[in-house]
């Protein structure tokens, strides 16, 4: 096995001391040193592939620098995305991320979670699973620092990073109704994870505050882990009632992504015979020949203020801080006024 190469080997190599190669290397006490010194030093630690002994450099700062990111699917583009700008984040500050996906079961958000807490990581991001509120309180008991991003759960007085679910939802139906929508489905999840729900609880609610009401047989709900073929299932029969929806609420961008590539199979045209409203959205609904109109989740915003939470949580425990973003509706051509609203204005 090739020997590990140590700070004493860099400075033998320069003729300094180990302590000053030290300095250098950690970027303390520049001011002091000769930049010629300090750039030979760097020169031949390169030369020689010199890799600081992390664990020797954790036991004496108590610190790793690296941060544990549990997210439901990495595959998603909402969760992709944010892991990437939390990476960014976290690399502004000198710490790197290491993440797993939870495929919204939480038998493996445990195992993620011992392995990164095994690995002696200084805190933990969660978009938590369903049923993972026992792994939430443990965290707590034991002093892990952690933030919740995405999903939060109300028995939880822990640090928290989300949107205004059911604001961002509400202002989606009043928009369809404004459009002259009046018969408007839903495709959602069965869940419990509150976030969810609330982006059903505000729907209705922006559409019973404007006298519409919904039928049971408007609301259709799959499984967080669906396939195409449920999500189909579920606009098949929307769309097959007596009296067909005339629009369609999808509650996320997995949603709404199946939905659309099935929709683009049907003998009918978005918006003139159908209206569709997301929250959130995929590279794969721009590619939809209209526009979509969508909820715009603050992803950047999420991810900073998630690191500094977590940070401040980390470095000195700081006040638990729950923080909801304003999420924005961005309205496209898939929600285009119907003939009747257009002739009115």
């Amino acid at each position: 096995m090739e020997k590990r190469v140590s700070l004493k080997d860099v400075a033998k190599e320069v003729g300094v001391s180990t302590a000053l190669v030290s300095y250098v290397l950690n970027n303390k006490k520049e001011g002091r040193i000769r930049k010629e010194v300090a750039q030979k030093i760097r020169e031949v630690a390169h030369k020689l592939n010199y890799r600081p002994n992390q664990i020797a450099k954790s036991l004496k700062t108590r610190k790793t620098y690296t941060i544990g990111l549990v997210v439901a699917d990495i595959a998603n583009a909402f969760f992709s995305t944010l892991a990437r700008i939390i990476e960014d984040e976290a690399e502004k500050n000198r710490y790197t991320v290491i993440f797993g996906s939870s495929d919204e079961m939480a038998e493996r958000s445990q195992k993620l979670l011992d392995v990164l807490l095994d690995r002696q990581v200084d805190g933990v991001i969660l978009a938590a699973a369903e049923k993972t509120e026992p792994q939430i309180r443990q965290l707590q008991e034991r002093g892990i620092p952690f933030v919740l991003v995405d999903r939060y759960f109300p028995s939880l007085d822990v640090n928290y990073v989300g949107v205004k679910n059911f604001e961002a939802a509400y202002q989606c139906a009043v928009h369809l109704l404004e459009s002259g929508r009046r018969r408007i489905g839903i495709v959602g999840f069965k869940t419990t994870l509150i976030h969810l729900e609330d982006r059903k609880k505000g729907f209705l609610k922006g559409l019973k505050d404007h006298g519409v009401s919904v039928k049971k047989e408007q609301i259709k709900e799959v499984a967080l882990d669906a396939s195409k073929e449920e999500v189909e299932a579920a606009i098949q029969q929307l769309l097959a009632e007596p009296n067909p929806v005339d629009a369609l609420f999808f509650a996320s961008n997995k949603l709404s992504t199946f939905g659309l590539i099935y929709i683009n199979t049907l003998p009918l045209q978005v918006p003139e015979d159908l209206a569709i409203c997301s929250f959130d959205q995929s590279d794969a609904t721009e590619l939809f020949y209209s526009r979509l109109t969508y909820v715009r989740q603050p992803l950047h915003e999420m991810g900073r203020q998630a690191i500094e939470l977590l940070l401040q949580a980390i470095n000195d425990g700081g006040a638990v801080r729950q923080i909801h973003l304003d999420a924005e509706l961005v309205i496209g051509q898939s929600t285009t006024p119907c003939k009747s609203v257009a002739k009115k204005n």
